[in-house]
């Protein structure tokens, strides 16, 4: 899944304004997860790249990895 959240986007969600990210996956599955999942991977500019997202079998978040390029 690609992401590209900017830097100000992803401030509202520190602030705890928004709690969680709605993406789509590359074949277009609508998948919801902690914002604060996304903290080890913040720069200035934000939240870029491609990650993968393991979940287990009752579908909650196990982990996110950003995929090697």
């Amino acid at each position: 899944m690609a992401l590209d959240i900017d830097g100000e986007e992803y401030q509202r969600m520190y602030r705890g304004e928004a709690q969680s990210v709605l993406a789509r996956d590359s074949q277009g599955r609508k998948i919801q997860f902690p914002a604060g999942s996304l903290r080890a991977f913040v720069t200035h500019d934000g939240v870029q790249g491609v990650f993968v997202i393991r979940v287990d079998d009752n579908n909650r978040l196990v982990d996110i990895r950003r995929k090697n390029r």
